[in-house]
């Protein structure tokens, strides 16, 4: 089966080690199609990428702004790819990720795919299938199994993909006009999702195709989570209403969304995240951001430009040989490193275990040394649903989360 042509797209603003660990990633992909990386990322970012000693070989373009519907356009213009995907720079791709994302384009008319997003503990979900309506709620649409395909939707509602985990047709995306700059954080992708919806074209969730998103500080949040600004959620979510709503009833929904985002507020409050006196201050830069939503203008999605600036620049992956498999203790912890850093240099995709006597719940990591690495007890729970504490021999363990696994990579 051959695979089309794929322009990896990374946006980065003000977090150049995130961006680091995330091309590194990106540079070991296995059996995927020929793809080009292309960054777009302001100066810092483009500092740290510089010295990488692949530099060359990625495509690298200047944003000074934070707007990351206009960061991914300026991708989009150089990209050359058959296919475009996307992943957040505060994420790691696992080695099979674009294998699985552009697999299902070989196969009939298909527009859109978007794959499953783990949280920064590495194993347990942040996102896998949802569905969104016309406010841009997003729900459960639940997808069973591994394979490929489109969860039953309720009427009204259109498939969602995450902005960290999706791939696009480059000429449906540039027919479509791109990414609407209105939306400078938050909405971006599901504005994107809808007009898909709205236009007839088919998108197809990949689960086996996953990222590890760690949720790095920005402007609107901390290192733990924690709300720091509300003002560019509430702006997206007056475009989107304005955009896709009907007028009689974005009232209502500006409404509804307005207490979502109390709910979340006070919930950090409770649990410490936040002080009462930061609940106010939060609340009314949200509503802030709802009337520059309101006021701020919608242009005119036209048709971007069929041809690319620059041609394909395949990037040479460095994952060129098979997958092997490590596991030590706690006190071989350096060697075990030692010996993931040295075969991923060589070319092998690697995953190392290193489990201890107890049962500390298992962390999943891409080491910058280019290898995965899976931490814990070996008793303690990997997937957050299973028991709190299993008994089991070493070589079972080990054996069981490579099964789990192995798909991945």
């Amino acid at each position: 089966m051959s695979l089309p042509t794929t322009s990896v797209i990374v946006v980065s603003w003000q977090r150049p080690d995130a961006l680091v660990l995330c091309v590194q990633s990106l540079a070991r992909q296995r059996l995927a199609p020929a793809y080009e990386i292309i960054v777009v990322a302001d100066a810092a970012g483009r500092a740290a990428l510089a010295r990488l000693p692949d530099a060359a070989m990625i495509k690298l373009v200047a944003c000074d702004q934070p707007n990351i519907s206009a960061a991914r356009n300026l991708g989009l213009a150089v990209a050359a790819g058959r296919v475009v995907a996307f992943i957040d720079d505060d994420a790691q791709a696992e080695p099979r990720w674009l294998s699985h994302l552009v697999a299902p384009f070989a196969q009939g008319d298909l527009a859109c795919t978007g794959g499953y997003v783990r949280g920064r503990n590495g194993i347990s979900f942040q996102w896998t299938s949802r569905s969104i309506d016309s406010t841009g709620t997003a729900h459960p649409a639940p997808l069973h199994g591994q394979q490929p395909g489109r969860p039953a939707l309720p009427p009204g509602h259109a498939l969602k993909t995450e902005g960290t985990n999706m791939a696009v047709r480059r000429d449906v995306l540039a027919l479509l006009g791109g990414f609407d700059e209105a939306y400078h954080y938050y909405l971006d992708e599901t504005d994107l999702n809808w007009r898909l919806h709205l236009g007839g074209y088919q998108t197809q969730l990949v689960p086996l195709a996953q990222v590890v998103h760690g949720f790095a500080p920005a402007a609107h949040r901390g290192a733990d989570r924690r709300i720091a600004s509300l003002v560019q959620i509430g702006a997206s979510q007056a475009v989107f209403l304005r955009r896709h709503h009907p007028k009689h009833g974005q009232g209502a929904a500006l409404q509804a969304a307005a207490q979502h985002q109390k709910h979340r507020v006070l919930a950090q409050m409770v649990d410490g995240r936040l002080c009462a006196s930061d609940v106010g201050g939060l609340l009314r830069g949200y509503h802030l951001g709802v009337a520059q939503g309101m006021a701020r203008a919608l242009p005119h999605l036209a048709p971007l430009p069929d041809q690319p600036a620059l041609p394909f620049r395949p990037f040479p992956s460095r994952a060129t040989g098979g997958v092997t498999w490590l596991a030590g203790r706690p006190w071989q912890r350096r060697a075990l490193i030692g010996r993931a850093a040295s075969l991923a240099k060589s070319g092998e995709s690697v995953c190392a275990f290193c489990l201890g006597p107890s049962s500390l719940f298992h962390h999943m990591r891409f080491h910058p040394d280019g290898f995965w690495l899976q931490t814990g007890g070996l008793w303690g729970r990997s997937q957050r649903d299973s028991a709190l504490v299993q008994f089991w021999r070493f070589s079972q363990r080990i054996e069981a989360e490579r099964l789990r696994i192995e798909p991945l990579k």
